[in-house]
C-alpha cells in the first residue's frame, strides 16, 4: 500500500462516463488553480505508472496536502516519485509546509 492511501478503497470499478466526469473535474479544478492533478509517465515507455495530487490544506499546519501513488506493478517507482515530488515542491512551489506521507525508503 503506498503511504497516504492506507484508508482509501480505491481503485474501485468506474463507467467509462464516470471516469471522463472524474477527467473534466480534475482539469476544472486544475484550470481554477484548486487542485493540481498529474498523471506519473515512465520516462522509458511512457506509460501510465501513477498520479500526484496537490490539494490546499484544511490544516493550519500546512500549506498544502500532496498524494502520490504508483501502480501496484511498478513499486519501485513510489520512493524515486516521492524524492522527486518532495524536490520539485521545495524548488518550484510557494509551499512551506506541505503533508506529504513520507516513504518507509525515502529518507
Amino acid at each position: 500500500m503506498t503511504s497516504g492511501w492506507e484508508t482509501s478503497s480505491w481503485p474501485y470499478n468506474r463507467s467509462l462516463e464516470d471516469n471522463l466526469r472524474d477527467l473534466q473535474a480534475h482539469a476544472d479544478d486544475f484550470e481554477n488553480r484548486a487542485v493540481f492533478t498529474y498523471t506519473v509517465l515512465d520516462p522509458a515507455t511512457d506509460d501510465v505508472i501513477g498520479c500526484v495530487y496537490i490539494y490546499p490544506s484544511d490544516s493550519e499546519q500546512h500549506d498544502a496536502r500532496v498524494l502520490s501513488w504508483v501502480r501496484a506493478s511498478r513499486p519501485e517507482f513510489d520512493v524515486q516519485l516521492w524524492r522527486a515530488i518532495t524536490d520539485w515542491l521545495a524548488d518550484e512551489w510557494p509551499f512551506e509546509r506541505v503533508a506529504y506521507a513520507e516513504r518507509a525508503h525515502g529518507t
